[in-house]
């Protein structure tokens, strides 16, 4: 990829040949000016050379090789979220900058420790969390500020998609972790992103589908400390639902599409109060681009927002309260 200015762009690799990274990762590191894709690695060569040939860089056979390559600058990582903690650590201590798909870790202990780890060596570790960088968020939250419903008094948010084929890697305990860590954390990063991260989860029920031992779906009951709640939904054994909600004290507010809207999606906030409804049309937005860029542009400039990894960090102690406060229901 050209790159425009004086500015030479982050060379960066990938490690695993994911499908996420195929279908947004890898177009959009090779369309943002900031980023070139140099070596793409996977534990079969001809499944990096696939990937190579569609977006350019050099097939790397084995994660550990492109980490001691001297034309990788960063790493994004697209492994399943089991795999995650040990491949940052590996990158970091190679002295690489980290992009990792949510969730970054499987608790917050890994998340504190590779977070110190980043600062210690004076890298970027970023969890991407692409919807946060999606503006319609922020006309949500300038909407709400502005009083459009009133004074909050609670939230909901579900996001649930059908059932995956067998083998899929969701339902692999050990790799996939399941619906709470793949699914789930949209929702409970929502609640944080407008009701701040200092919540409490009041409790939730989470369903095991002993056949692959992993959570397929659940819910979660979350407050802050002047008790506005927020109800989220989560699962893959459901009919889609990508939304959130609020109640205020003088109406409600909706979005659809709100974790995953496509890059040309112009997304539609609805506003209801008791005397009329309205309807606001907003810009398509690449929430996924939006997010390679912040990445890109916080590593060439040296920043390392700290409200990234405190958040990140916060973000995986409420994961941690949702599987602890959790009710658990087994079936076959």
């Amino acid at each position: 990829m050209g790159h425009t200015g004086s500015v030479n762009p982050v060379r960066v690799g990938v490690i695993g040949c994911a499908d996420i990274a195929w279908r947004r990762g890898l177009p959009a590191l090779e369309a943002e000016p900031r980023t070139e894709v140099t070596a793409i690695a996977s534990r079969r060569r001809d499944r990096a050379q696939r990937f190579t040939e569609r977006f350019g860089g050099e097939p790397v056979e084995g994660y550990a090789a492109l980490l001691e390559r001297d034309d990788v600058d960063a790493v994004y990582v697209p492994l399943p979220a089991v795999l995650h903690a040990e491949w940052i650590d590996r990158a970091l201590c190679a002295g690489k900058h980290v992009l990792a798909e949510k969730p970054l870790t499987t608790d917050r202990n890994q998340a504190e420790r590779l977070f110190a780890l980043a600062a210690d060596r004076q890298l970027l570790l970023m969890e991407n969390f692409m919807f946060l960088h999606h503006p319609q968020h922020q006309r949500v939250a300038a909407m709400l500020a502005e009083g459009v419903i009133g004074e909050i008094r609670s939230f909901a948010a579900s996001f649930t998609i059908p059932p995956k084929p067998q083998g899929d890697i969701r339902y692999q305990a050990d790799v996939g972790g399941g619906a709470l860590l793949d699914i789930g954390v949209y929702p409970i990063r929502a609640t944080g992103f407008f009701l701040g991260m200092d919540l409490d989860v009041a409790g939730s029920v989470l369903r095991h589908e002993r056949s692959h031992g992993v959570v397929v779906g659940g819910n979660a009951l979350m407050t802050t400390d002047r008790g506005v709640t927020a109800q989220l939904t989560f699962g893959m054994e459901h009919s889609y639902t990508n939304s959130y909600e609020f109640r205020g004290s003088a109406g409600r507010l909706w979005l659809n599409r709100v974790f995953t809207p496509p890059a040309s999606y112009q997304p539609v906030v609805h506003v209801e109060r008791q005397d009329h409804a309205e309807q606001f049309v907003l810009p398509p937005e690449d929430q996924f681009a939006m997010s390679i860029r912040a990445f890109a542009r916080a590593v060439l400039s040296g920043e390392r927002p700290e409200e990234w990894s405190r958040n990140s960090v916060r973000q995986a102690s409420l994961v941690d309260a949702v599987r602890m406060n959790s009710r658990n229901i087994y079936f076959p």
